[in-house]
């Protein structure tokens, strides 16, 4: 997949602005809108990312930092579903973490799912090199155990590729849960998750639900950034991709995944 190295002639692009600045508007009022993919096409990899990219360069300017990448549409079935062959990722910022035991509004989210997932932690760039395997691996400072809650802009997850893209990666709020383990005692392939909601069991899945491998996730992920000129770095988070089905959030409730190896984490959502 040939990206550009540099999206700054397309941030120029009408269309790039004018979807970027239908997102935007999204995100302020908590109203969703319109898909972006009239304005952008629905397969424009190129394009959706200058989006992506004219936004997070908004919420920089704003304050916002950068504390790493979401991996979205690791799952075979999901990619089927959007006719496409390959993951996206999104950005993550400071102001999208939660802890475990602090409540997250609803009013922060206009249509949330959970997700459960690994999150590695960088304790080396994966800036240069050939990003194979073997560095990959010896990258990561830890593994954790995660909620991603995914949100939308865009009004009934009405979504294609290219809008999933352009709306950052459909991305929302995450949850880190507290068990840290390194990659000598722990395999994340061979994980075993289960995710419930108020204690009934609303997801299952593996390791190997996630591109074959979360360490194979990450791998593309390090690869797609850098030619991005974005390249992965040291201390930043990564959220590897769905290990299982996301289940909605459609109230107050309390999300619990298990994962083997790494125990588990927990959000609680409220109305304010």
């Amino acid at each position: 997949m040939p990206l550009p190295p540099d999206l700054d002639q397309r941030s120029a692009d009408t269309a790039t602005i004018a979807a970027a600045d239908l997102l935007g508007a999204a995100a302020r009022s908590g109203t969703p809108c319109a898909p972006v993919r009239d304005l952008i096409g629905s397969g424009d990899v190129a394009a959706a990312y200058a989006v992506q990219e004219l936004l997070t360069a908004e919420r920089i300017a704003a304050g916002a930092e950068v504390v790493g990448r979401k991996i979205g549409l690791t799952s075979p079935a999901v990619q089927r579903q959007l006719g496409v062959d390959q993951p996206d990722f999104g950005v993550l910022f400071d102001d999208m973490r939660y802890r475990q035991d602090t409540p997250v509004p609803l009013s922060r989210l206009l249509q949330p799912k959970a997700e459960a997932e690994i999150a590695f932690v960088l304790g080396a760039d994966l800036a240069d090199g050939p990003l194979d395997d073997q560095q990959v691996r010896g990258a990561v400072d830890y593994a954790v155990a995660a909620l991603e809650i995914v949100d939308s802009r865009i009004a009934g997850w009405d979504i294609t590729f290219g809008d999933t893209v352009a709306d950052n990666a459909s991305s929302g709020l995450f949850v880190l849960g507290d068990e840290r383990r390194t990659l000598d005692s722990f395999e994340p392939v061979s994980t075993r998750m289960r995710m419930s909601i108020d204690d009934v069991e609303v997801s299952t899945g593996t390791g190997a639900a996630c591109l074959g491998d979360p360490l194979h996730a990450l791998a593309w992920l390090a690869r797609t950034t850098r030619e991005f000129g974005r390249p992965l770095r040291a201390g930043q988070i990564v959220l590897s991709g769905a290990l299982g089905p996301m289940a909605p959030i459609e109230g107050p409730g309390t999300v619990t995944a298990d994962i083997t190896g790494l125990g588990s984490v927990t959000a609680t959502f409220i109305r304010e």
